[in-house]
């Protein structure tokens, strides 16, 4: 006769010590990683779900602020919360390509879209707008200083369809112009051939394709004959690492071009091969050169392979990565910190200037809408002269 071996109850007492015993290990784990505050949120949306007696079809835009305000809440002005919709223009911007008109823009107060700059090959290059005009109406809807931030969504639009707007010329005499949205290809770089052999590099951004463009402006010049190269980073406000590092490799000679520290302590290095542009080079920066861009400035400069002229910088030694929620945003958050191959880190010094001359309010808004002359640039044109007495 056989007996059997475990009875039922025991069965049961057995699965529901090894269920607790799970939820303790789950539990514990939980509360390693969250802490008591991160528990306590998490605490807070299992009342709200189950308990919550109350209307409550806003939760995700609930949710949205407090995720704001918990990374706003660490102090550091470099990671923070996107919604869905600020996560997807930020993608479509760090992409350098995009579906609108081409065109970059401030909101003055008197309640228009001031037009900054218009990228070349654009829509808006196409239907005749212009940097310095002004965009007064959008779809005959007059802008006030009410409604002017909402006037990018309404220019915005699927590929192929049309927006009229309603434009003030240099002139102040007003014009519709109707504008076909498209797909946008925004080149981060652009390479100019100066007369006196000086190669100018305009690096507006580090993000995609940055590397591969501006290694292409550089080669471009230097069959053009180019002498010496000025690389312009004012107001680039950075980009990716893998771009940064891409770029000071083709330039630099054999050295340790990166450093990158987790909170771990894990270290990243980055080298570069013997390989290099052997021409006296200078970078052109002023506070608003953040990240990658004032990263590169001070990389040149130790390796004794560029001078650095403008005007001060933040500095800035935190790197970022960007966290997709299943919410559909995003947490944009520093994690690691970052030095030169020698180990210096920029944070709260900036960039030692080899000469140190600023713009006047008209140059530098001139400068931003991509209209300053190289003649009357001061700061290209004293890195100008700081390359020729180098020579």
């Amino acid at each position: 006769m056989k007996t059997k071996r475990f009875s039922l109850l025991t069965l049961l007492l057995t699965a529901v010590l090894a269920v607790a015993l799970t939820a303790g290990v789950l539990l514990g784990a939980a509360w390693l990683l969250l802490g008591r505050a991160g528990m306590s949120m998490v605490e807070t949306m299992v009342l709200i779900n189950t308990l919550f007696v109350g209307e409550h079809d806003n939760i995700g835009e609930a949710a949205d602020q407090a995720l704001n305000s918990l990374i706003a809440g660490l102090g550091d002005r470099w990671s923070y919360y996107m919604d869905a919709e600020s996560y997807q223009q930020t993608q479509v911007r760090r992409s350098n390509s995009y579906v609108g008109i081409g065109v970059t823009v401030t909101y003055p107060e008197e309640g228009v879209l001031h037009i900054e700059a218009v990228a070349a090959g654009g829509p808006a290059e196409a239907a005749g707008l212009q940097a310095g005009e002004d965009i007064t109406a959008v779809d005959g809807r007059p802008l006030t200083v009410e409604n002017v931030s909402e006037a990018t969504a309404l220019i915005q639009g699927e590929e192929g369809t049309q927006v009229v707007l309603t434009v003030r010329g240099l002139d102040g005499v007003e014009r519709e112009a109707a504008v076909t949205r498209g797909r946008v290809e925004e080149s981060p770089v652009e390479g100019e051939l100066l007369s006196g052999g000086t190669g100018l590099v305009t690096i507006r951004n580090f993000n995609s394709r940055c590397a591969q463009d501006a290694i292409a402006a550089v080669d471009n010049l230097l069959e053009q004959g180019a002498e010496r190269l000025v690389f312009d980073v004012r107001n680039n406000g950075g980009g990716y690492v893998s771009e940064l590092t891409e770029l000071l490799d083709h330039l630099l000679p054999e050295g340790t071009i990166f450093r990158q520290r987790t909170n771990f302590g894990w270290e990243t290095i980055v080298d570069s091969d013997a390989q290099c542009v052997e021409l006296p080079m200078a970078v052109l920066v002023n506070g608003n050169t953040y990240s990658a861009a004032e990263f590169f400035a001070a990389q040149l400069q130790e390796m004794d392979w560029g001078g650095i002229v403008g005007e001060p910088t933040f500095g800035k030694g935190f790197s970022q990565q960007t966290f997709a929620l299943s919410s559909g945003g995003a947490v944009n958050l520093s994690t690691a910190r970052y030095f030169t191959g020698e180990g210096v880190s920029l944070i709260g010094a900036g960039l030692t200037l080899d000469r140190e001359i600023a713009l006047t309010e008209a140059q530098a808004a001139a400068l931003s809408a991509g209209t300053l002359d190289p003649a009357e640039d001061p700061q290209l044109q004293a890195a100008i002269e700081l390359l020729r007495t180098a020579e």
